[in-house]
Parts: C-alpha cells; sequence; structure tokens
C-alpha cells in the first residue's frame, strides 16, 4: 500500500469512528435529559415517551415479555374505534363470564348474572378494577360470530388486526385479557397508550380514581356497582393521568402509565417490576426532571391475578 493510499485509509476509519462517537454521544444525551442520570428501577423492561412521542428513557424496551392485563387497553381501543359505537348500549351479563373468572382465577368487576350493564360501564369495568369478566362481555358483544366462543376469537383477531395497523409488530394478543401467551414490549405499549390516550373517553375512564354506577338487575331492581381503579399513581403522584396495570405470574408486575405538568405530557410502560409505582414515579420524576422527589409509592393488594 503507497503512502497516499494509507492516509486515504486513516482519514476514512478516523471519519467513521468518529461518527460513531457522535451518534452515540447523541443517544445517551436524549437517554438523560437535563443532565439527570437515569433512574435505577427494578422493571426489566421500560420506555418512557415525551409528548411528541420521543424516546426519554428506555430500558431493554425492545424485548417482548407478558403483557398480562395491560391487554385490556387494546380491547378498550378496539370497542372505541368500533363505527358508530354505541356507549349506552345495554349488554346482558352472562354466567359464562363469571365462570371464566372463576377458572382462571382473574381479577373481576363482580358483574352479576342477569345484570343489564352499558358499554361505557363495561370499559370503567374492564380498565379500573380489571375485570376480566367486563373484558369478556365486550369481546363477546363485539366479536362477530354464531356461538360465545367464536365472537371471542373474532374480537381477539380485532385485537391484532388493530396491532398490525398501529404497526405494534412485536405485539401478540391470544386472549382478550392477557391471561395467556400474549405478549409486547414496552415500546409498543407505550405506543399503544399514546394512541388509546388520544381518545376522550378512554382518557376520562382511565384517569378515574373511582367509579360508582347503577345498573337494572336480573331481579327487576337497580344494583349499583362501585369501581376502583387499580393503577395507585392516581391521587399519589402529581399529574397522573391513567393508565393500567396488569399482573400475572408469568408476566410479574406491569403498568402503562401517564402523567402532565404545565406543558409536558410523558407516557410510558414497565414490565415485569417488583415495585412498579415506585418505578413509574422513578421514571416520570426523570422525565420531568424532578430526581430528588419522593416517590415511593406502596402498592396495595389486588385481588386475583391479571389485575
Amino acid at each position: 500500500m503507497n503512502a497516499s493510499s494509507l492516509t486515504r485509509r486513516r482519514t476514512a476509519v478516523t471519519a467513521a469512528v468518529s461518527g460513531t462517537v457522535l451518534a452515540l454521544s447523541a443517544l445517551v444525551a436524549h437517554a438523560m435529559p437535563f443532565g439527570h442520570p437515569a433512574p435505577d428501577v427494578e422493571a426489566k423492561g421500560v420506555m418512557l415517551l415525551d409528548e411528541k412521542g420521543r424516546s426519554v428513557y428506555a430500558k431493554d424496551a425492545g424485548t417482548p415479555r407478558p403483557m398480562a392485563s395491560t391487554a385490556k387497553i387494546m380491547v378498550a381501543s378496539v370497542v372505541l374505534s368500533t363505527e358508530g359505537v354505541d356507549l349506552e348500549r345495554k349488554v346482558q351479563v352472562r354466567q359464562r363470564y363469571r365462570d371464566y373468572v372463576t377458572e382462571h382465577h382473574a381479577s373481576t368487576a363482580d358483574l352479576q348474572t342477569g345484570d343489564k350493564v352499558t358499554v361505557r360501564q363495561l370499559l370503567y369495568a374492564s380498565l379500573l378494577p380489571s375485570g376480566a369478566d367486563a373484558a369478556y362481555a365486550l369481546a363477546d358483544t363485539f366479536g362477530t360470530g354464531a356461538t360465545g366462543a367464536e365472537r371471542t376469537r373474532s374480537f381477539v383477531a380485532k385485537m391484532n388486526a388493530k396491532a398490525r395497523e398501529l404497526r405494534l409488530r412485536e405485539t401478540t394478543y391470544k386472549t382478550f385479557d392477557g391471561h395467556g401467551k400474549d405478549t409486547s414490549t414496552p415500546a409498543e405499549l407505550a405506543k399503544l397508550a399514546r394512541h388509546a390516550m388520544e381518545n376522550a373517553t378512554f382518557r376520562k375512564v382511565v384517569r378515574t380514581k373511582k367509579y360508582k354506577g347503577d345498573a337494572p338487575a336480573a331481579n327487576g331492581r337497580t344494583r349499583t356497582y362501585t369501581w376502583t381503579n387499580t393503577n395507585q399513581l392516581l391521587g399519589a403522584y402529581d399529574g397522573a393521568i391513567g393508565i393500567k396495570t396488569g399482573t400475572t405470574a408469568r408476566a410479574g408486575k406491569c403498568l402503562v402509565f401517564a402523567a402532565t405538568r404545565g406543558d409536558k405530557t410523558f407516557v410510558g410502560a414497565l414490565m415485569d417490576s417488583g415495585d412498579r409505582f415506585t418505578d413509574a414515579a422513578k421514571i416520570l420524576n426523570h422525565g420531568f426532571g424532578d430526581d430528588d422527589g419522593d416517590v415511593e409509592i406502596p402498592e396495595l393488594p389486588a385481588e386475583g391475578e391479571n389485575g
């Protein structure tokens, strides 16, 4: 190799190395806004997006993991995107919805057989206490087919079609409540959450700490349902506005979350955490540039799996 060729090769290598260093520097700067160090969290996978959908913090965000009951975000999204959806349509509670909860030891809204609840109430029942019975009722109502099994399969297919529409390539639904081999990534759950939060009804439901409403009971009287949100960030973290928990033995504790302060909004997802609410608070503090704040949010015991 002559001197001229050697000089050109050294110049090319230097440029390539310099470009790599600059690219890595940009990524590090983007992951650590305001000069704050990245938070130490227990969750195995995390993604935090800002109001423009840009990544603010990520930890193994592209690895598919069991999503547990965060699947119900997609249940609500499919229902709310149904053309001409009537939120006041009454749905009769079937015994099989209650039997499903018992069979799978799932979280429940304690819907009573024969009662007639509205689609709107079923959204609250699915997203606040994480009722698998309510998610089943929605799948049975908005799926197509001659039998309950056909309708729920149809609805799960709609969930997967919606995922493809949103380009969630690593997200797969096997069930309507996330108790099976339903998988996603923190990055795609956060992306789905941003989409879901564009709907005003969804936003109103997931920021509600407690819902109380009446429904015609099977005995001809009126039954009052009260559902409490399993998302303990609400009321405990400044600016929290939703959105959904999820827990199974396979998935661990998952949380999709959002918060707004002033003109800043962050949406995030974390998967498989031993302390999901404290983790979420730390991650949000990182986004808001408030890393020194008190972030300990104790978790209350949940009833059943998949809450």
